[in-house]
């Protein structure tokens, strides 16, 4: 295995009193609404409102010091943009981030509020790689990707770690874990210490009906792409296919994937809200949503889902609250 839950281990090392230990959040509301028990592993209350700064941190903290001090680039539609930020302000370099012209304000503006360059493109006439690779050959910086990297994904992968801990404590051993994925960094991290710590637990895949490459992609055995025109509410989730280490970890380590449609993801967000006093954003509240819909194995009886981030613009979350 290309990452190990030993890389995972010394990724939590790293992140110790710099990440949040994010709480596994439960509701007998939410449970009745389920059909089943929920536990949800709320990391929108980490720093920068996502899981998205273990890795950053943990990818720019494996970069020797010399390399360091060049900088970062990084491509993100928001939440890696603004882990990246967040963590290249801790290790005192310039961050330099390629976001789409469309991407959600609050992501834009807090990335911007790290002290982080915004470099702005055409999520569907450009090539984010190449405007990054560009950036990258001007200044000697670093390209921090934002799921295909070892280190990312270790460093995503302390979930999990957690996430086993948390239910030791409960007194709980899951049916199963579903983790949101665009890229497929966090479900690739999060499914190797799942494997380790909770044995005989089954790990999902969630994603935007629309956008559903790595339910796709492991129903096939290879990566296959989203059609170049799908689209969804879940902005965070809209990656054109697997990554190549993150699929290849995944058809190792995942059950299967499943999948929600928009008008769904919008009432768990306010089923979120009402019961677990949680704001999620779209991207966030795609497991809950699949869960909710009753997308998963009838025989899952304890589920925990990952709720990867909270950084929602306040129109959307409006949307959201008037579906309650």
């Amino acid at each position: 295995m290309i990452v190990s839950v030993t890389d995972i281990e010394a990724a939590a090392g790293r992140l110790r009193g710099q990440a949040v230990r994010t709480p596994l959040l439960r509701s007998p509301l939410l449970d009745t609404r389920a059909g089943r028990e929920v536990l949800v592993k709320a990391e929108p209350l980490q720093r920068t409102g996502s899981f998205k700064f273990r890795g950053a941190y943990n990818r720019i903290s494996l970069i020797p010091e010399a390399e360091r001090a060049r900088g970062v680039v990084a491509f993100s539609s928001g939440n890696h943009a603004q882990g990246v930020a967040a963590a290249a302000k801790l290790f005192g370099i310039k961050a330099t981030i390629v976001m789409p012209s469309d991407a959600p304000t609050i992501k834009r503006r807090n990335t911007e509020s790290y002290g982080a360059t915004v470099v702005p493109y055409d999520r569907f006439g450009e090539d984010r790689e190449a405007v990054a690779a560009k950036i990258q050959a001007e200044t000697g910086a670093t390209l921090v990707r934002p799921y295909d990297d070892p280190g990312i994904i270790a460093g995503q992968g302390t979930i999990g770690l957690e996430i086993a801990e948390q239910c030791a404590e409960l007194g709980v051993h899951p049916d199963a874990v579903l983790v949101g994925c665009s890229g497929g960094g966090l479900v690739s991290g999060v499914s190797v210490a799942i494997k380790a710590k909770l044995p005989g637990t089954r790990i999902y895949s969630a994603e935007p009906e629309a956008l559903d490459d790595m339910r796709r992609s492991l129903a096939a055995g290879e990566r296959v792409k989203n059609a170049p025109d799908a689209r969804s509410i879940c902005d965070a989730l809209q990656s054109p296919t697997p990554g190549e280490i993150t699929f290849s970890i995944a058809r190792e380590t995942l059950a299967g994937g499943v999948a929600a449609p928009d008008d769904a993801v919008l009432r768990a967000m306010g089923v979120a809200f009402d019961t677990l006093k949680l704001v999620m954003e779209p991207g966030g509240a795609i497991g809950l949503a699949a869960t909710l819909e009753n997308r998963i194995p009838d025989d899952i009886r304890t589920v925990v889902i990952v709720c990867s981030g909270g950084n929602v613009d306040a129109a959307t979350f409006r949307d959201a609250l008037a579906t309650l």
